[in-house]
Formats: structure tokens, sequence, C-alpha cells
């Protein structure tokens, strides 16, 4: 089976699966990755705590992209919930020639990634990659990225190397996500470009104004994303009741946003920053739950309606 959408045959014994079937003890531990990014932490949060109230337990390895992608592929991990596309086409086409990934659900629409300026750089009349270089020295030849080895680092880093734009003498400084946004609040009266994307509560923070003509680099619609579910393929077979719930699992992007402001801003656990969210929100479960059950084969729905009541 290669790696793509859910085949029809999939998907319709997902949906069909009886009531109270319910999975094998094997199946108790699902194990995701978190590649450091906090909308990642916190959809792994929520599947974490409707996991539990269901009897599984959430395993999440803190794994940077490149490895995330090898470890779903080498069956170390077994869900990911941050394949970013397209930006993240490369890693896609490997796990497709590997035949052992199977897409179960396109998790969030309305996404954007590409480069942004603060408003600094804005009233220098910085608004299209084309504008940067005139303006160099003002931004001291830096774009902030995040951490090493991510996909959208690469396309910055391949965009310095071939003098896109002009900027072959610019430098790429990798940090971490957080990393990167504290040093872009430090700036705040500097000129700085750096790597920005919705959701994320940055764009509440922050004055962002994202740049047009990357599309060649990023896509079109400011680097429109779109973020999808990635499952080893036997797992889902192996698993059908826990992977009927993460093909159902779908977000948006003013959900996310609330859930990151909350750990970002509020210091809140990822996990206790979805059962605050699920407790004020309790219609999304309904649909996440349609059809699946507890480990040992009780309605889903109720076991997590009480666990977060709780």
């Amino acid at each position: 089976m290669t790696s793509r959408p859910l085949t029809a045959a999939l998907a319709l014994s997902l949906l069909a699966a009886p009531a109270l079937a319910q999975d094998p003890a094997e199946c108790s531990t699902v194990r995701l990755s978190d590649p450091g990014w906090t909308d990642i932490t916190a959809t792994n949060g929520v599947a974490a705590v409707l996991l539990d109230a269901l009897g599984y337990q959430a395993d999440i390895a803190t794994l940077s992209v490149p490895v995330g992608y090898e470890a779903l592929k080498g069956a170390q991990t077994d869900v990911f919930l941050g394949n970013w596309m397209p930006a993240q086409q490369r890693f896609r086409d490997d796990l497709d020639a590997s035949g052992t990934v199977t897409e179960l659900v396109r998790n969030l629409e309305g996404a954007k990634f590409t480069l942004a300026v603060n408003p600094a750089a804005a009233e220098l009349g910085v608004t299209d990659f084309a504008d940067l270089d005139a303006h160099r020295d003002a931004f001291q030849g830096r774009i902030y990225g995040i951490e090493p080895g991510a996909p959208a680092n690469q396309s910055i880093q391949a965009m310095i190397d071939s003098d896109e734009f002009g900027l072959g003498d610019w430098e790429l400084v990798e940090s971490g996500e957080q990393a990167m946004l504290a040093q872009v609040t430090r700036n705040s009266g500097t000129p700085t470009v750096f790597l920005a994307w919705a959701p994320h509560p940055m764009n509440e923070a922050i004055d962002i104004t994202y740049l047009s003509g990357g599309d060649a680099q990023f896509g079109p619609d400011f680097g429109g994303a779109t973020v999808h579910t990635l499952a080893r393929s036997a797992w889902t077979e192996s698993c059908p009741n826990a992977a009927r719930l993460f093909s159902q699992l779908v977000f948006d992007v003013p959900m996310e946003n609330q859930l990151m402001g909350k750990i970002l801003d509020d210091g809140a656990d990822a996990q206790e920053a979805a059962r605050e969210w699920l407790a004020e929100n309790p219609q999304a479960m309904e649909p996440w739950l349609d059809g699946v059950t507890t480990l040992d084969g009780q309605p889903g729905l109720e076991a997590v309606q009480a666990a977060v009541a709780g």
C-alpha cells in the first residue's frame, strides 16, 4: 500500500466498523511525534486527552521533521499530525516510495506558511520578497528560520544558495520556534524578516506583514497550506478503532490559535489546554468520536465527555 489519501476500501472499513468493536491490547499505546512546533504540540495534546479517556496512552516523542518521518517509515512511531503540504512534499514523496504509510485525513485547511516582516520592516515598504535585498543593511542580511533540518529552512537556504531575489549574500539564522519568536520580539524596532505561519498566536501578538512574491518557494496564497494526518498502514489495519478516531480528528485555524495561545501565552501544558478547550467546546467531540469506542469496547463519546467534565 502506498502513502496516499484513504483508499475507498480502507475508508469504508473504518467507517463501517461495528459500534462496539475494540482494538487488541497491543494497540493500547499510540506513538506520535512532535517536531517542536506549537501547533502540533497542541493537536497532539488534543489527541492525548481523547486517547487517555478512551483507555489508550499517547507516547509522544520530540523528533525533528526528518527524523520523525524516518521514525514513521521505520515503525518507531504510529501517527503524525503535522504533514504540512506542500512544504513537506519531498518527505511525502519518500513515504510514497516506501509504501508503508497512509494518509488518514486532511486535518487542517486555511493555513499559510511563508516569509514575513515586522512593522519596522513594513515601514520601509517591504511587502514582497523582491523588496528585501534593497534593504539588506537594515535587515543585517539575516533571515530568521526555525529548527535545523526543517523543510522551510531548506527552502530558504536553497533560495540563498541560488541567489534568488539577490539574497545570495544573506544568512539563514536557524533556531527553534520559540527562540525565533523571542528574537523577533527583541527586534521590535529593527527591520526583521522571519518565517511566519498561521495558525499561531504570533499573528495576534505581532503585527505581521506576510510577503508576496514567494509562490515558487512556498506556494501561492502566501504559502497557503493544508495539514495532513499520516499513519503507518500496518497500524491502521491492526488498530482500526484508534485509526477511526484519527481519521475523524480535524481542526480549524481559530481552534488552533486558541489552543496555542493557552500554551504559549498562559503557560498551560498541552493536555491541560486541550482539556480546557474541550470543556468549553464539547460539541467538537461528537464528529471526532462517531463510532469510536474505548479500548475495551464501550461507547467512546460518553467516556470522553465524562473525563473532560470531571
